[in-house]
């Protein structure tokens, strides 16, 4: 029973602990089991959902459950521990903590509407004057029952200042979540990979999202779509190819928020051709990730594997693949 919290003064967001303690600042987000927290003096902290007995803040969340249920509602204290009273329908209702997968604002200023990563990876050999150099990342921008993402790779390798493997690829969607773990899709997206061949690549697609199972320390989800592709290679005399294909993708991301924190995120990709020659591609990326000095500093890396089953006359093989290592920062 925690009774004597229903009187605190609501001027800023407060955390109740189990173990009695009453903490007092700005409550960020809640994801994979982690409530991120800022507190005057000790900055930006992380606290494990387990030890949080409630919730207490005047301001809009976005508060999506394990059922596939989305509130959105400010947090009142409940005198049972682990719960809070959420507004729904113009109701008073009880909700456990535990049930809940992720937590945002939906209000406040511009910046706290962003999050995302970003990961530099390389190395240099002097025997072989080869440099490689691998930038990723995503940054989101989530709005009430819509997010913004854009997610970038790129795996350069120079030889004596020559480029000689390029394999970049840019991606940018809209999704809109809807009732029973559903969210419709709309993507464009920019590749291009002289392995196989590819000078450019440029696709347009229309689809929809469906999470499988969505808990505090792993989501597991599928996604389909149309998407539409504009494709030319580095023959010069070859023109332009548009093709109409399928995209299916299974996607699992894995976070263990006990110490030492540990974040995996993996998908598989298959994208069959509806037009043209008969042909199909696919891609695996799989990262693995762990925490260092704190939970937005993390070295892990990150291995891709791309197939094509007909790619152009200019590719080198049928198929690519690297492993780079990495530094990545956490914003938000």
């Amino acid at each position: 029973m925690i009774p004597q919290i229903k009187g605190l003064a609501q001027k800023t967001d407060t955390i109740v602990h189990k173990n009695g303690n009453i903490l007092k600042g700005d409550f960020k987000k809640m994801e994979y089991g982690i409530v991120t927290w800022k507190m005057d003096g000790m900055g930006t902290i992380n606290l494990e959902e387990p030890f949080v007995s409630s919730i207490i803040s005047q301001k809009q969340f976005e508060i999506v459950m394990k059922s596939g249920l989305i509130y959105y509602s400010s947090f009142e204290a409940s005198d049972s521990e682990g719960e809070v009273i959420i507004t729904a329908n113009g109701q008073k209702v009880a909700i456990l903590i535990d049930n809940i997968v992720t937590i945002h604002p939906i209000k406040g200023n511009f910046w706290q509407k962003f999050s995302g990563n970003l990961s530099l990876g390389g190395n240099f050999s002097k025997s072989s004057a080869l440099t490689t150099i691998a930038f990723s990342g995503n940054l989101n921008f989530r709005n009430k029952k819509s997010t913004f993402n854009t997610d970038w790779f790129f795996n350069l390798s120079y030889q004596n200042d020559s480029l000689i493997t390029n394999n970049s690829e840019v991606n940018v969607d809209w999704q809109h979540l809807s009732k029973n773990k559903w969210a419709s899709l709309v993507g464009l997206g920019r590749s291009q990979n002289l392995q196989l061949g590819i000078k450019e690549r440029y696709n347009l697609s229309l689809g929809a999202i469906k999470d499988i199972a969505n808990n505090t320390w792993s989501r597991l989800y599928v996604a389909g779509a149309l998407t539409g592709i504009t494709e030319k290679s580095f023959d010069t005399s070859s023109p332009a190819q548009q093709d109409i294909a399928g995209v299916i993708r299974l996607a699992y991301d894995i976070f263990k928020y006990t110490s030492p924190k540990i974040s995996l995120t993996s998908n598989v990709t298959y994208i069959p051709y509806f037009t043209g020659d008969s042909r199909y591609r696919a891609n695996f990326n799989l990262n693995p990730n762990i925490s260092i000095i704190n939970n937005n500093f993390k070295v892990g890396f990150n291995f891709y594997y791309n197939y094509d089953s007909r790619p152009p006359e200019s590719s080198l093989s049928n198929d690519d693949y690297g492993i780079n290592l990495q530094l990545t920062y956490s914003i938000n």
